[in-house]
């Protein structure tokens, strides 16, 4: 099969990132055998290709990378099944997460993948799995967003941003969203009640304090946000990356969990996790027309280094995606 390969760490996409010709995979009897139909690119992405922050090595792999590549969300068509796995059969579409996703074939496990929504192609279901998940915990799980709660959202034309705005838009929440000026419209579009420019105005500077923010992408203080909630407020940290080698900006998130007990402010952040049960529920609010992923640029799997790259230059809104053949 053709897959792209990673033999060493690197922050530079096009020096690490190849595609070679490897033996499928076998699968074990608790595993599904996916011909992937198309892959897409996150912020995890350029962490695992980079083994950055270093804080990640202890699962990535020490002195270099464990996975044959760093690719996470797919969507495709089962080819195979183990001899435990029930639910699923070969010719069922499905989407979801797996390790070393950017390959013809991916091992999967049962409980990391779901029915593809029928009415997305394969390359918006595979924009889903790691960046709608991740929103959907943030707004939903920690958040805990309401109807007519005032939500803050940062980095809301980002993979995860474009989700979160949607999801918070139809639990009825009052969405602002903060994205540059190209991708103002885009946003808005999306359900935002109103939109902030974060290159002309200071986005934690509105009139009225929120009920919710969700920091995906932001790097103001923890001082800073906490001013601009509400006196028993929540705020959500799900991003906010810097250069820092060893924690790259976790440090934040890690204050914030410390400090959460001794306010009446709830701050944190999460770690989130991909399994079925959350997949079938973005599935649901695809299928009420409430949730749709924002595709920025589709690329062959043979330019994955390029698909990476220019999520790191900061220009894409929504999701890039890699596609492969039918075959």
């Amino acid at each position: 099969m053709t897959s792209v390969v990673q033999d060493r760490y690197g922050t530079d996409p096009a020096a690490v990132l190849r595609t070679a010709r490897l033996p499928r995979p076998d699968i074990g009897p608790r595993q599904v055998l996916v011909r992937v139909r198309a892959a897409s690119v996150d912020r995890g992405t350029w962490h695992l290709m980079a083994g950055l922050p270093l804080a990640v090595r202890p699962v990535s792999g020490l002195r270099a990378p464990k996975l044959p590549n760093p690719g996470r969300s797919l969507a495709g068509v089962v080819e195979a099944v183990g001899a435990d796995v029930t639910g699923f059969a070969p010719g069922d579409e499905v989407y979801g997460a797996a390790d070393a996703a950017f390959a013809e074939y991916v091992a999967a496990r049962p409980d990391r993948i779901a029915p593809k929504p029928s009415g997305l192609t394969f390359e918006e279901a595979a924009a889903m799995p790691i960046s709608a998940l991740t929103a959907l915990q943030a707004v939903c799980d920690h958040g805990k967003v309401g109807e007519g709660q005032q939500v803050l959202i940062t980095g809301a034309a980002g993979g995860v941003g474009t989700f979160a705005v949607q999801i918070a838009h139809t639990l009825g929440a009052r969405v602002t969203a903060v994205a540059s000026t190209p991708k103002l419209d885009a946003v808005r579009a999306l359900g935002a009640d109103r939109v902030i420019d974060y290159t002309r105005d200071d986005f934690l500077a509105g009139p009225e304090p929120y009920d919710v923010v969700i920091d995906i992408a932001g790097n103001r203080t923890l001082r800073d946000l906490r001013r601009a909630l509400t006196p028993r407020g929540r705020l959500v940290i799900t991003g906010g990356e810097t250069d820092g080698r060893w924690l790259g900006g976790t440090d934040r998130q890690l204050r914030a969990q410390m400090l959460s007990p001794f306010t009446r402010q709830h701050l944190g952040t999460f770690i989130s996790s991909e399994h079925a049960d959350g997949l079938r529920d973005l599935s649901d609010l695809v299928d009420a027309g409430t949730l749709r992923p924002v595709i920025d640029r589709v690329h062959p799997l043979t330019e994955t280094a390029t698909a990476v790259r220019r999520l790191l230059d900061g220009a894409v809104t929504g999701k890039v995606v890699l596609t492969l053949p039918a075959g």
